[in-house]
């Protein structure tokens, strides 16, 4: 015994097979006309992604900045160093290159605050320089990744970057004065 779910794609088929040319031809221009529509549209959506994007979105990579501290422990110096992603410093033996910094939205719990790093060294005796490091290293959980080297310590201190809302102050709550006490 046939139930009926099993009669209506037989009664579908049938119908469309009913149909005549003209109505076809209407029904795939509609289509094609939506279609289209659907096409305009998209590209609409994706401009005003990337406006929304551009209004919404956090500081583009190459404009972030990052501090990186870098600790020599065979005279005790330590420096700062400010270094955007994609650009290399030079100290001495020590060449570090910054990939990447990110942190968490300021509504974002935990903060965390991070770069992608490299660091070469020039070891004594040795004519290039060899990696010592590559990865991420973060500010708030510094022995998460750590550079493991004998003379040099490296950490994050900062990733200066902004996200919407930031730029304008926070309203603050009046200030009370001595003759309100």
């Amino acid at each position: 015994m046939r139930t009926p779910f099993a009669i209506v794609p037989t009664v579908a088929a049938l119908a469309l097979a009913g149909c005549s040319d003209a109505e076809t031809e209407a029904e795939s221009e509609t289509v094609e006309l939506t279609l289209d529509e659907t096409a305009e549209s998209a590209e609409d959506a994706a401009t005003e992604e990337d406006g929304v994007a551009e209004v919404t979105g956090a500081t583009p990579m190459e404009e972030r900045v990052a501090t990186i501290g870098l600790l020599n422990k065979r005279n005790n110096v330590s420096q700062d160093f400010e270094i955007r992603p994609g650009e290399s410093v030079e100290d001495g033996s020590v060449i570090l290159t910054l990939a990447a910094c990110e942190r968490t939205a300021p509504y974002e719990f935990p903060q965390e605050t991070g770069a992608f790093v490299q660091v070469d060294v020039l070891e004594r005796g040795d004519t290039s320089h060899t990696r010592a490091f590559s990865g991420w290293l973060f500010k708030e959980n510094p022995s998460l990744n750590v550079v493991e080297h004998p003379v040099y310590d490296v950490w994050v201190k900062e990733c200066a970057m902004r996200f919407p809302g930031e730029d304008a102050p926070a309203p603050s709550a009046p200030a009370a004065s001595e003759d309100d006490e």
